[in-house]
C-alpha cells in the first residue's frame, strides 16, 4: 500500500503546486510583487489595539493615529480603502524571522538594528516626544508651565530618554528622582512618593488610560522630539519596502503626518509645556 501512495502523494503535490504558479514556468506573480493577495494592501495591527493607535479596537474603521497613517500610506500606493485587508498578529510574531501573512505592520514598532537583522522598515512615521503624566489631585495636575512643576517631586526611570529630558527642561529643585523602571516610577506616582513622572509619550497615553486611577497627560516637554522612531514592519526584503518608504517620507514631507499626530496624539491631549 505503501508503494502505491507515495506517487499519488506525488502528483497531488505536483498538481497543488502548478495551482499556485503564477504562471507557466511556476514563478509566483502574487510573491513577486510582495502582495499577500494581488490587488489586495494587506495591513497587520496587534489583537487588540489600543487607543489612541486604534480607536475601539477597529482598524478597519481609519480611526486612531496608525489605523488613519495606514490608510494614508495605502492611498500613497495606489490602494483604495475597499482594498485594504487587516489581520491581527502579535508584537513578537512580527519582528521575528520567516514568512509573514502581512504586506505592512503598524503597531508601534522602534527602528533597531537588531530588528533589522529580521525585517525591513520604512522610514518613521512618528518620533515620540516626552510627556509628563500625574494623578487627579497631584499638586501637578494643575500644572501649566515648566515654572509650576520645577519645585514638585518629579520621577523618571533611570539611563532613559525621559530622564534627561526631564532634567534639561524640568530641572527640579529637588532633583529628578531615579526609578529603575517606569513600572516602578508609576508605582511611586500612584503611592504619592511623587508629584508626576516623565515618560514617552506613548507610554504615557497608556499608563494614564489604562494603568493609572485618574491618570492625567500635563503636557509634552518642549524640544524632546528625537526619541525612538516607529517605522512600519514589512517582510525582509520585501519588494514593497522602497515605494513604502518612499509613501511614508510624501506623507511626512506635506504635513499629512503632523495633522494626524496632532488629531489623534497631541492637540489638547498634551499640549507642550513652556
Amino acid at each position: 500500500m505503501q508503494r502505491r501512495l507515495v506517487p499519488v502523494l506525488a502528483v497531488s503535490t505536483m498538481l497543488a503546486l502548478a495551482s499556485c504558479s503564477g504562471d507557466a514556468s511556476g514563478t509566483d506573480d502574487t510573491a513577486g510583487s510582495g502582495h499577500v493577495t494581488e490587488g489586495k494592501l494587506t495591513i497587520a495591527t496587534g489583537e487588540p489595539a489600543y487607543s489612541p493607535w486604534v480607536e475601539n479596537d477597529d482598524p478597519a474603521s481609519g480611526e486612531g493615529f496608525e489605523a488613519a497613517v495606514a490608510y494614508a500610506v495605502a492611498d500613497e500606493l495606489g490602494f483604495a480603502a475597499e482594498d485594504v485587508e487587516w489581520v491581527r498578529t502579535t508584537f513578537d510574531q512580527s519582528i521575528a524571522p520567516g514568512p509573514k501573512d502581512f504586506d505592512l505592520n503598524l503597531q508601534q514598532f522602534s527602528i533597531t538594528d537588531e530588528r533589522r537583522q529580521a525585517v525591513d522598515f520604512s522610514s518613521p512615521y512618528y518620533v515620540t516626544t516626552q510627556v509628563v503624566i500625574t494623578v487627579e489631585g497631584s499638586p501637578a495636575a494643575d500644572a501649566t508651565t515648566l515654572a509650576d512643576l520645577k519645585p514638585l517631586l518629579v520621577g523618571a526611570a533611570t539611563g532613559t530618554t525621559s530622564f534627561e529630558a526631564a532634567e534639561a527642561s524640568i530641572a527640579p529643585e529637588a532633583g529628578v528622582q531615579v526609578f529603575n523602571s517606569n513600572d516602578d516610577a508609576k508605582l511611586a506616582l500612584q503611592n504619592g512618593a511623587v508629584d508626576a513622572i516623565v515618560v514617552d509619550l506613548p507610554t504615557g497615553f497608556y499608563l494614564t488610560a489604562a494603568e493609572l486611577d485618574g491618570g492625567v497627560i500635563v503636557g509634552q516637554l518642549p524640544g524632546s522630539a528625537g526619541g525612538d522612531e516607529f517605522g512600519i514592519v514589512l517582510p525582509k526584503d520585501s519588494p514593497l519596502t522602497e515605494d513604502v518608504t518612499a509613501a511614508v517620507d510624501s506623507l511626512r514631507e506635506d504635513g499629512a503626518l503632523d495633522e494626524l499626530a496632532a488629531q489623534w496624539l497631541g492637540g489638547d491631549t498634551a499640549p507642550v509645556l513652556e
